[in-house]
Formats: structure tokens, C-alpha cells, sequence
């Protein structure tokens, strides 16, 4: 999902960027893996590396067809009618998490890494109640509009231009974690040459400044 917009606008109509008609189906990463490995036709595949490798270690992406598409990191949002919380260092997102009283993350990279810090800092049964995960394909920043949540965290280009809530920044350097989304070609594929050919389209230069304006950076 965190690829959603991007794709779609590389990919849209009259973009003149893809070298044929792309049916775009934008869905949570744990569910798109999943049919993957359920073999589903499909040509071209997009999920963050690691999971990108895995697949390919299975058989079912082309191992030489691999190419990083863009990099994400993670961010932190509020409710629009909300006070804004100091993120501007680790101790300060530590004590926004303590003083959030309700505590909203995704699926995937993302979650996992908050997950990660959580148990690091050894807060995570003080605030295990306190959280809530986004099902598969619901972003976040819903969570937060709808008053579900009072903080929120998932990549940058999720929470970026969603209507209700404020976006506060980045996680700070010291524990950020990025995200290489990565495209290859599906084992499944009946045209995998026209589907290297979107990859190169999807990972050409001149895309870098549509990357930048959803969130990311060139990958």
C-alpha cells in the first residue's frame, strides 16, 4: 500500500512512462506475499526487499530481475485536532508513545520495526492495551481521522496528504528504519519482457522527482 499512489501515477494513463496498459492492484504487503506463494498470474511484483528476496530465494520472483524502485522511511501522525508531540528525538518519541492514550501501527515493515522499538525499550506490556493494528489495507491515518487513535505510525508516503490528521515528521535518524521497495517479474508472468520493460520505466532517472513528492527518495 505504501507504493499505492506512486505506482499509480508512473503507471496512469497518458503518462507516456509505461510501455503498455498496467492493471495496477494495490493491496497490503502480508497479502499481496501471500498470492505470490498462492502462484497468482500477475507480471511485476512490488514489495519492500526483503520480502522481495525471500520470494526470489522460493522460486517465485525472477532473481535477475530484482531492482530497487524507491526508499521510505517511517513517520508519525496525529489527529488534526490534536496537540503535536515532540518526535524530534528518541527519548521524545518514547514519551509520546507513554503519554499516547491510544497507539495506532500497520502491517509490515513498518509495525514490525515499532514493534522493535517498543520491546527494546522495554514499554511494550505497559503498552499493549494501548495499541492498535490497522487490518490489511486500512492506512493509519483513517485510524486517526476516525478518532481511533490519538498517534500513529506507518511510512512516510501512507500518512503524506491524508485528509484529518497532521503529520509530525519523520522518526528521528537514530531510529528510523528504511524501506527499499523493490520490483521484480513473477514467476507466473505470461509477458515477462514487456514486464522488464515497466520495471525500467518504474526505476528510470526521471522519475526521482515524482518519488520525492510522495515521501520517497529514488531507489
Amino acid at each position: 500500500m505504501a507504493t499505492r499512489g506512486l505506482l499509480s501515477e508512473l503507471t496512469g494513463e497518458g503518462g507516456g512512462r509505461t510501455p503498455a496498459e498496467v492493471t495496477l492492484t494495490a493491496i497490503g504487503g502480508v497479502d499481496a506475499a501471500r498470492r505470490v506463494r498462492s502462484h497468482e498470474v500477475t507480471d511485476v511484483v512490488v514489495l519492500a526487499k526483503d520480502v522481495m528476496l525471500a520470494l526470489a530465494d522460493e522460486g517465485l520472483i525472477l532473481p535477475n530481475s530484482l531492482a530497487p524502485v524507491a526508499i521510505c522511511g517511517i513517520a508519525v501522525a496525529v489527529r488534526r485536532d490534536s496537540s503535536c508531540p515532540d518526535i524530534g528525538t528518541e527519548a521524545a518519541v518514547r514519551q509520546a508513545l507513554l503519554d499516547a492514550a491510544r497507539i495506532a501501527y500497520s502491517t509490515g515493515p513498518s509495525g514490525n520495526h515499532l514493534m522493535s522499538l517498543l520491546q527494546g525499550w522495554g514499554i511494550l506490556p505497559q503498552l499493549e492495551t494501548r495499541l492498535t493494528q490497522a487490518r490489511p489495507g486500512v492506512p493509519v491515518a483513517k485510524l486517526l481521522a476516525d478518532g481511533e487513535a490519538d498517534l500513529g505510525f506507518q511510512q512516510f508516503s501512507e500518512l503524506i496528504g491524508q485528509p484529518g490528521i497532521i503529520v509530525l515528521g519523520p522518526l528521528p535518524q537514530t531510529i528510523q528504519a528504511l524501506t527499499t521497495f523493490t520490483a521484480g517479474i513473477a514467476r507466473t508472468s505470461r509477458q515477462p519482457e514487456a514486464a522488464r520493460l515497466l520495471i525500467e520505466a518504474l526505476t528510470r532517472s526521471d522519475t526521482a522527482d515524482i518519488k520525492r513528492r510522495y515521501g520517497m527518495e529514488p531507489g
